[in-house]
């Protein structure tokens, strides 16, 4: 998706393009992280859109 927005609304070509996608994509995509638990292991995303760090499962 950031490839096709970049190399539509921006003036950069070649392999600028790709490159800019995959940083943009790297930084806004959640991070995912499972933790152990006295109940069990449990899986927490944190995401740069939200505050703070939810429970996923």
């Amino acid at each position: 998706m950031f490839r096709f927005l970049i190399e539509k609304y921006t003036n950069l070509t070649g392999l600028l393009v790709p490159i800019t996608a995959f940083v943009v994509g790297t930084l806004t995509a959640p991070k995912f992280q499972a933790v152990q638990t006295p109940d069990g292991e449990k899986i927490f995303m944190r995401w740069l859109l939200l505050k703070g760090v939810r429970e996923v499962g």
